[in-house]
């Protein structure tokens, strides 16, 4: 039964229902609606259908006042509360209850198929609902067994973050026009020759220095004024043809 407290939420409502005295069951057969007297029924008004947690509740009530004449509480449906007849789909038996939990049988129903059609479906769709709760509250409260996945580091373990980079992509700088570039060649056409180059020749013997020049010779006359007139050392000496280069005059004796 529902509890004190608890949210009621309307199903279903109907504004005409027609209510009638149903003789006892002779036997555990079907019920047939034909059976009643269905042209005079003996109560008619509206039709509402609330839940209240769990339960659900067909209430009887009158058209104008909305006094309550009858409700019958559900506990499952299809179930005793609430039963179908065999010959027609717009009639049910319901098992109505008072305050002191008296209950007594009774036939309702619809002049209209399609409303027979909502009524049924309210109280489907309701215990539909109470069976789902049900089954949500038994695996909350089972202890779960399925294996979880470790997300977690091992112990060791590194990640690497490329933040900023472009797929790994780096731009080529921009090359200025006025940057260093090739330097332009000597006057002249002369390339000067590479210092202190030697150059085996056929006696394997070491190549002489070049030649010196005036301003070699110069210094050496300032350093030492008594051997000016003295002539330079054969180091100095070099003439055009062992010139290794061909195209560069050796210095004139002094």
């Amino acid at each position: 039964m529902a509890t004190e407290g608890e949210y009621e939420s309307i199903l279903c409502v109907k504004p005409d229902v027609c209510v009638y005295r149903i003789p006892p069951r002779a036997s555990n057969r079907s019920v047939r609606a034909a059976d009643w007297k269905l042209d005079t029924p003996d109560w008619t008004g509206r039709m509402r259908v609330t839940a209240r947690g769990k339960v659900a509740y067909v209430k009887l009530e009158d058209k104008i006042s909305g006094e309550l004449f009858a409700q019958a509480p559900v506990d499952e449906y299809p179930g005793i509360a609430v039963e179908t007849v065999s010959d027609s789909s717009r009639y049910f038996i319901l098992r109505i209850q008072d305050d002191s939990g008296r209950s007594a049988f009774i036939g309702i129903g619809f002049g209209d198929r399609g409303d027979s059609f909502d009524f049924n479906v309210a109280l489907q769709d309701h215990f539909k609902w109470v069976k789902q709760d049900e089954q949500f509250s038994k695996q909350a409260q089972a202890p779960d067994t399925s294996p979880k996945l470790d997300l977690g580091f091992k112990e060791g373990q590194t990640i690497t973050l490329n933040i900023g980079q472009e797929g790994g992509r780096k731009k080529k700088r921009p090359q200025s026009s006025g940057g260093f570039g090739l330097l332009p060649p000597p006057p002249g056409g002369k390339l000067a020759p590479p210092p202190a180059s030697r150059t085996p020749d056929n006696n394997n013997t070491e190549q002489s220095p070049p030649a010196a020049t005036e301003s070699d010779a110069g210094c050496l006359l300032d350093l030492d004024s008594s051997n000016s007139t003295s002539e330079a050392p054969n180091s100095f000496k070099a003439t055009a043809s062992s010139d290794l280069w061909g195209d560069f005059d050796s210095a004139t004796e002094q």
